[in-house]
């Protein structure tokens, strides 16, 4: 079915049901010209949002670092049921609802705003049934961590950014050579994935690196804490280093759509499927949906 898209006034007032056939954004934008602004990505399961205040928080969050104008939420939710009403006029299937907000345009200096409900890819749902092998890369740039970058105030730590042309450049590298994904490297310490989190499994410890400096905070990943440690599972951030993914009974990428994908080879090397396997994707779709929201 065709992207459901609502615009969203950036400073309060309105929503409007957009036009999927339409052109939506202006040739001097700064999404386009620059790739200033930020964004967030949801899941919609069974016509509800998944992990809705943590998404919020984020967006939040990635919006004052970039410092653009506070959001205005109330906007925001009420376009988000809007939209999720009329995707579960059609159906329950999972899909992605992306929030858009951008520096807007260079002659008016008015941001923009908009958020999308589409389906989810083939690739998505395959990579979550089947898992997903994984080259190791460096990022080509190092971000301090956070108690160092007093020295560069302009750096956008932590911010979910537009500007992911070096993500998806570092994944087209890695399926034209044989792989589905990637996780970043620094020497041999792990980072995370190009678009997820990496999180380890070791008996009942869950590991993921700690976030800040070059890892952005993962949503997927607090939720999974947050549950997962409820049902005694030890769950901790702390360095990793590739030696830690070899030796874990299982490695997996999280992020908020495709949910949870294990990851079946590093580089060469196989990673068998764990017995729990099934328990622990079970675990993690638990974390998301205890997290739905009927209506923001």
């Amino acid at each position: 079915m065709s992207p459901i898209i609502f615009a969203v006034e950036p400073f309060g007032g309105s929503v409007r049901d957009h036009n999927p056939n339409l052109p939506l954004v202006f040739w001097d934008d700064a999404a386009v010209t620059r790739g200033d602004g930020v964004f967030e990505t949801l899941l919609l399961r069974d016509g509800r949002i998944c992990n809705l205040d943590r998404h919020v928080s984020r967006f939040l969050a990635s919006a004052k670092l970039l410092d653009l104008p506070e959001p205005n939420i109330d906007g925001w939710l009420k376009a988000t049921i809007m939209a999720a009403e009329k995707w579960r006029s059609h159906t329950t299937d999972d899909a992605s609802c992306v929030w858009m907000y951008t520096r807007g345009r260079e002659t008016t200096g008015i941001p923009s705003a908009w958020l999308t409900i589409r389906p989810l890819s083939p690739t998505a749902l395959h990579q979550r049934a089947h898992g997903v092998a994984v080259m190791t890369s460096p990022r080509g740039y190092h971000i301090d961590p956070p108690e160092t970058t007093e020295a560069v105030p302009w750096l956008v730590v932590g911010a979910k950014t537009l500007n992911y042309a070096a993500n998806m450049a570092a994944l087209r590298w890695g399926r034209a050579h044989g792989f589905d994904d990637v996780i970043y490297t620094n020497g041999d310490t792990v980072l995370e994935g190009a678009t997820s989190t990496v999180i380890t499994v070791r008996g009942k410890k869950i590991r993921t690196p700690t976030a800040g400096g070059d890892i952005l905070p993962g949503t997927t990943q607090a939720a999974l804490f947050e549950y997962a440690t409820e049902q005694k599972w030890r769950c901790k951030e702390k360095q990793l280093v590739l030696d830690d993914l070899f030796r874990a009974d299982s490695v997996w990428l999280v992020s908020s759509v495709r949910i949870a994908a294990r990851v079946t080879r590093i580089n060469d090397q196989e990673l068998p499927a764990p017995a729990n396997e099934a328990e622990i994707r079970e675990l993690i779709e638990a974390a998301l949906t205890s997290n739905l929201t009927n209506h923001p």
